[in-house]
């Protein structure tokens, strides 16, 4: 008698699915190196025989079934497969533990870590603090929450709900953190970046102050730039007084910042701007050169063409108070840029935004020039906008050494249909941002797991196969993102602005549709490399939550060392030291080809990348161009001209061990300061800038 049903640790009872016996007899097989797929075949037929003869008319658990594996294959005479998947179980067993212990019943199997980052953060709790819904519930309440918008359009809600929940629950595609917290929830606000407008005046200021205070309890990032206030010593006729600068005010923000958490769940982030030719320029570059200031905040200067050109020609630039316009002095320009090379050099900050690069690409210029970005760079936007970011997961998307255009395309638009929903279920915090956001109807769609599709495809990081690549790729996702657009606003209509922008006369349903963010905790969610950056290790001790410590190996590489027979313990902890496998002989020199990490790549082609994606994104691009902590003051100044020169809208170094306040610790480099002796990361670190101001 057939097998039909079989019952889950947690008792629960599912569908007998035989295919999921052959897996894990196959896993088993390709970790000895011993027998194929067929074998595999035949195993799993046999388990399944021995099962239904075993539990006819009844119902086995999953213990029962994974005994009689590796009793079968003990007979066989496959004992070094037996023990092989002998140590998978009690390896399963220790992290089905370890999620116990966290309190999450995690319904889709994913990492320790990422049920950690879960629980601490986005599943929802009761009045007690203890987890209600499994992450697959979490999907599904997102899913049911953004497919509303449906009914207003003439749409299939139901089916929408089902197409949304289905790209989450495949960790194909997800949205920003904001939106996985709060779509379901009472707060509702799903936008994870603001930028606010700060003019002269202290109503101005401290209106902005609260605000910001409102976005960030309510899980977004804010964006300010400081440009418009007068600076330091500067009259102010109604008091008889002098102005403090803006650079006073900047601190006032960071501790409000310090005060809030966003409603509880994270860390408040902010960026800051100021144009290079502000008369305080140089008090904002060094600002955060003493640690511990300014810590909720990056900082940028805005650059201007003319700037860059006085660089060049060696000449002075002068400094105007935008109060009235009036040139305060003038300075060498070297100089200037010089101090903004060292500043950065020494701990990270300030990055760079191109200002005029940015505005040339502004697609509602009617509406003013765009002046700051939101925390981490990746979007530039208006006084008041807001901006919706969802990031497909690229690693999934090769099959057979080939990317999968067709089911890549079907997700691109599936993402852009997504995040167009977004805007309309959003509660938002503030009137203004609701009509600016919905005027512009701004979505950003990028991507993760870059790094590990380009391996899946054979392809090194570092190189101009890879370059032209990213192009060919980005190139696409934009095509059919603008295309998903278009379609949407011959449904729904085009964005209220669009008479007002450089889509005047067609029909386009968003101003932006494409921008390259960071994405942090859904890539660990995700359990893929972080939006466009290399792997940052191959093998690294995380730190899942106190006291807990995982060896934490990039499955990808793991799967390569078990086919080739070159996989053991010893080697992923002593990979752990470094993170890097570039010297060791024991891992075939094909393999250490292709698995490069971030520190064993040129600044140069940080940037060229970086680059790659710009020419195809109508946001911006988030990406850190790492330094190795023996980097010059002359790495850092190539990396800022060759980012200008490529055209990218901003650009932000890390050189490492510059602050002594890290989310990721590289042994060899930090171990005096650390008495760590292997590379060490943070439960939230998934690759990039490794402070903790740009992770979030």
């Amino acid at each position: 008698m057939r097998v039909k049903k079989i019952r889950k640790r947690d008792g629960r009872v599912e569908d007998f699915n035989p295919e999921k016996i052959r897996n894990a007899i196959l896993k088993a097989f390709i970790a000895t190196g011993e027998g194929n797929g067929s074998v595999a075949g035949e195993v799993a037929r046999e388990v399944v025989a021995r099962v239904e003869e075993r539990f006819a008319g009844r119902i086995p658990g999953v213990e029962d079934v994974q005994d009689i594996v590796e009793e079968t294959l003990i007979k066989r005479g496959y004992a070094k497969v037996a023990k092989a998947y002998i140590l998978y179980r009690k390896q399963r067993e220790e992290i089905r533990a370890a999620k116990s212990f966290i309190g999450v019943r995690d319904d889709l199997k994913l990492s320790v870590n990422a049920t950690q980052v879960l629980q601490k953060r986005y599943l929802l709790k009761n009045d007690k603090g203890e987890v209600i819904e499994t992450p697959a519930q979490m999907f599904r309440r997102v899913a049911k929450a953004i497919a509303k918008p449906e009914k207003r359009y003439g749409g299939d809600v139901k089916r929408a709900e089902e197409r949304f929940y289905s790209a989450m629950v495949r960790l194909d595609f997800l949205p920003n953190s904001p939106t996985l917290m709060n779509a379901g929830t009472k707060l509702g606000q799903l936008s994870a970046c603001f930028v606010l407008p700060v003019e002269d005046s202290l109503e101005s200021i401290f209106d902005a102050l609260k605000h910001m205070a409102l976005v960030q309890q309510s899980g977004g990032g804010t964006g300010f730039s400081f440009s418009k206030l007068r600076p330091k010593g500067d009259i102010v006729r109604s008091t008889k007084g002098v102005a403090s600068g803006p650079v006073s005010f900047i601190r006032i923000f960071d501790v409000t910042t310090d005060v809030i958490k966003q409603g509880g769940k994270r860390r408040g982030a902010n960026m800051g701007i100021l144009r290079v030719d502000h008369p305080d320029i140089i008090e904002f570059i060094t600002v955060k050169q003493q640690e511990g200031v300014l810590e909720n905040f990056n900082i940028s200067v805005g650059i201007t063409d003319a700037f860059m050109e006085a660089v060049r020609k060696d000449e002075e630039y002068p400094l105007v108070n935008p109060r009235n316009k009036e040139v305060v002095r003038h300075m060498r320009a070297r100089d200037v840029f010089d101090m903004i090379v060292t500043a950065a050099w020494r701990t990270g900050d300030p990055g760079l935004v191109f200002l005029d690069e940015v505005n040339r690409h502004n697609p509602t210029p009617a509406l003013g020039d765009i002046e700051s970005t939101n925390p981490c760079g990746e979007v530039p936007l208006l006084p008041y906008e807001s901006c919706n970011l969802g990031s497909i997961n690229l690693s999934h998307f090769v099959s057979r050494g080939e990317v999968d255009w067709e089911r890549l395309r079907k997700a691109v638009r599936l993402g852009v249909h997504f995040l167009d929903n977004v805007i309309d279920a959003n509660r938002y915090p503030l009137r203004a941002i609701e009509r600016m956001t919905k005027g512009n109807r701004k979505i950003g769609l990028g991507v993760m797991g870059f790094a590990e599709m380009l391996i899946k495809l054979g392809m090194r990081y570092d190189t101009k196969e890879a370059v032209s690549f990213a192009e060919k790729l980005m190139s696409f996702i934009q095509h059919e993102a603008k295309q998903k657009s278009r379609e949407l606003a011959e449904e729904r209509g085009s964005f209220p602005n669009i008479d007002k922008s450089i889509y005047a006369g067609e029909a386009m349903r968003n101003a932006t549709v494409t921008t390259i963010a960071p994405t942090g905790t859904i890539s660990i969610i995700a359990g893929t490399s972080s939006g466009i950056e290399p792997l940052f290790a191959i093998s690294f001790i995380r730190n899942v939550m106190e006291g807990t410590k995982l060896l934490e190996v990039n499955p990808l590489f793991e799967r390569i060392a078990r086919e080739r027979g070159f996989y053991s313990t010893a080697l992923m902890m002593k990979i752990a030291k470094t993170g890097s496998i570039q010297d060791m002989k024991e891992v075939p020199r094909d393999v250490r080809e292709l698995f490069v990490t971030a520190m064993d790549i040129a600044p140069e082609w940080h940037v060229r990348m970086q680059a790659a994606f710009q020419r195809h994104v109508d946001n911006a691009v988030s990406k850190t161009i790492n330094l190795p902590h023996d980097a010059s003051l002359e790495d850092v100044r190539r990396a800022f001209w060759l980012a200008y020169e490529l055209k990218c809208k901003g650009i932000t170094v890390y050189r490492y061990g510059s602050k002594r306040e890290q989310v990721l610790y590289i042994g060899s480099i930090l171990k005096k300061e650390t008495g760590e002796e292997h590379i060490s990361a943070d439960a939230e670190y998934s690759g990039g800038c490794p402070t903790r101001e740009c992770i979030v």
